[in-house]
């Protein structure tokens, strides 16, 4: 098989569950604002209302959840191939970090959003696509660091594929806007 398949399939393991905790929050969100409405001398909302706490606790569930569905895997599965190889130590610790890091990426992007007036659910090109990838790769720097090529080809494949991802949602009408 040639490396580059290796190559891409490390980094999607590695990105999973961010990609886990940052979907879900779609499906399972709603409920209790995480800034409570509260707003700030600038008069903007920490955050807003579309980050709440009932979609943070689940993607951080889910994303934990497939972090350890993923050790399983590794621990107990045949791809002895793909586990001898993995260019990183990947455990549940990391699976949780990647998880927290990419909704914190996600709220931290948010915060930046209201703060140069951009309205919860208008678009920030590029950044609304790899503010969670960010807050992911730069969390797994505590557990377990990711090489310079896995996190190249996360960065590569996660934009058009959550894109694609935020078109499938909108048109199952789990989204407002297509982005």
């Amino acid at each position: 098989m040639p490396s580059w398949i290796y190559e891409v399939a490390y980094a999607l393991f590695f990105i999973f569950p961010a990609y886990a905790a940052n979907a879900v929050p779609v499906i399972l969100g709603g409920g209790r604002a995480i800034d409570a409405g509260k707003k700030l001398a600038d008069g903007k909302p920490v955050f807003g209302s579309h980050k709440t706490v009932r979609g943070f606790a689940a993607g951080l569930v889910a994303g934990t959840l497939t972090g350890a569905a993923q050790t399983a895997v590794l621990q107990f599965g045949a791809a002895s191939d793909f586990v001898n190889l993995l260019p990183f130590q990947f455990n549940v610790g990391l699976g949780f970090v990647i998880s927290f890091g990419a909704l914190a990426g996600d709220l931290a992007h948010s915060f930046v959003k209201r703060r140069i007036g951009i309205k919860e659910g208008e678009p920030l090109a590029v950044a609304d696509q790899l503010d969670f990838v960010i807050g992911a790769v730069l969390f797994s720097f505590l557990v377990s660091p990711p090489p310079l090529l896995t996190i190249s080809i996360i960065f590569v494949i996660t934009l058009p594929l959550h894109v694609l991802t935020n078109v499938l949602a909108y048109v199952a009408g789990m989204k407002k806007t297509p982005w």
